[in-house]
């Protein structure tokens, strides 16, 4: 990165109450978090707050309850465990901003955590209305954003806030952009990447960068699909966008050009619908009516050799259907080489970051990044809103 975010390190907590931005937007199994490892995450920065600040208030959003009061969403599940975690108790406020919200914190003792209910509860958190933020900032002394996962969106918590009160960057934060950028600066090279996932529109401008950046481009997932089909091979009824198919061959091209390599696979696992249950057929061609589920053994086995002997190695988006144990081999076995390659590892969060949880090679990756889009927006441009807002306000 170009410019540097101002870190816990810099900003004076002494004594005040901090609003710390975390994200909590954990699944969540009734009333109980199903997988914590979020949460998780953001203890080390709530932790290094706790030792400095009078209180710390901490405030994140859940799920997608656009804007109205939604029991399934509130964060108290997610308070609860926090406390678990922390062996400490954590106060609850049942609202996010207003004078009972005051009273709690003010009233609190020296020392105390206090998580707010959901950011999304307000319209305002995503139209980033200053309102809702002015009443956010009003609740602390000074900000910490700590929440990489959504530091991509122009929200009330992540770009209002720190226009308002000192502030700075989590731990979790701080270590996500020196890995990603890291990365994009100096990589120790052979550097290769994986992209997966269904969409090429999605990721154009995300392949585009990391052609320029990689010795070797891997594309998986249903989006190879248009690749192949520009090359003029058959794909069945896999997923394709004819409207990418210019794209795709020119970036194959350009790709070459600049002297990063294009993988895509050499055979597939193929069902005749799409379906948990289908049969699954393992074809160097796909036959017409087929469905590309999967990248097959040879395709592994090609892959693997050259992410073996890579020196850095970036994954983001799953190869196949993983989540049905039919098509999830090739993601597994990929998945196995990055945990037994010498070189170092970035899970670029999302499904990919799923896929290694479910095959639990979580402590194998040198890196497991918190965000999914987050990630991918920052491999392509460098920045993010919320990185670009806690330099604005330093």
């Amino acid at each position: 990165m170009s410019q540097s975010i101002p870190t816990l390190a810099s900003l004076d907590m002494t004594g005040k109450t901090v609003l710390c931005r975390v994200d909590f937007n954990v699944p969540l199994d009734g009333e109980v978090v199903a997988d914590d490892t979020r949460i998780r995450r953001a203890i080390p920065t709530i932790q290094a707050i706790r030792e400095k600040a009078d209180k710390v208030v901490i405030c994140s959003h859940l799920g997608r309850p656009g804007g109205e009061m939604v029991a399934k969403y509130s964060l108290l599940p997610a308070a609860a465990h926090l406390a678990d975690l922390l062996d400490a108790e954590v106060l609850f406020a049942h609202d996010t901003i207003g004078d009972e919200v005051k009273d709690l914190i003010e009233t609190a003792e020296p020392g105390a955590v206090i998580v707010l209910e959901n950011l999304r509860f307000f319209k305002g958190e995503k139209k980033n209305d200053p309102q809702f933020a002015a009443a956010l900032a009003g609740l602390a002394d000074v900000f910490v954003n700590d929440a990489f996962g959504a530091m991509h969106r122009a929200h009330a918590s992540i770009t209002g806030v720190p226009a308002l009160l000192p502030s700075a960057a989590g731990l979790l934060v701080q270590k996500e952009v020196e890995v990603i950028s890291g990365l994009l600066r100096s990589p120790q090279r052979p550097f290769s990447a994986i992209l997966g996932g269904a969409k090429v529109s999605d990721k154009i401008a995300v392949i585009d960068r990391m052609s320029q950046k990689v010795d070797h481009l891997f594309i998986g997932g249903a989006m190879a699909y248009t690749f192949l089909k520009a090359q003029g091979q058959p794909v069945g009824a896999s997923l394709v966008e004819d409207d990418q198919l210019d794209f795709a061959a020119n970036m194959i091209d350009e790709a070459t050009r600049r002297g990063c390599r294009i993988h895509l696979p050499v055979d597939h696992v193929v069902a005749d619908t799409f379906a948990m249950n289908a049969e699954a057929q393992v074809v160097d061609t796909i036959p017409d009516g087929m469905i590309a589920m999967d990248i097959g053994p040879k395709t592994v086995e090609a892959w693997s050799s050259f992410l073996s002997s890579s020196r850095s190695l970036l994954w983001n988006g799953p190869l196949g259907v993983f989540e049905w144990d039919a098509f999830s081999h090739g993601t597994r076995a990929i998945a196995e080489t990055f945990a037994n390659a010498s070189g170092f590892t970035v899970i670029g969060g999302g499904d990919s970051a799923a896929a290694i949880a479910k095959f639990n090679l979580q402590d194998r990756m040198d890196h497991i990044s918190t965000g999914g889009g987050a990630t991918l927006e920052y491999l392509r441009d460098g920045d993010l809103v919320g990185l670009q807002a806690l330099r604005k306000k330093r």
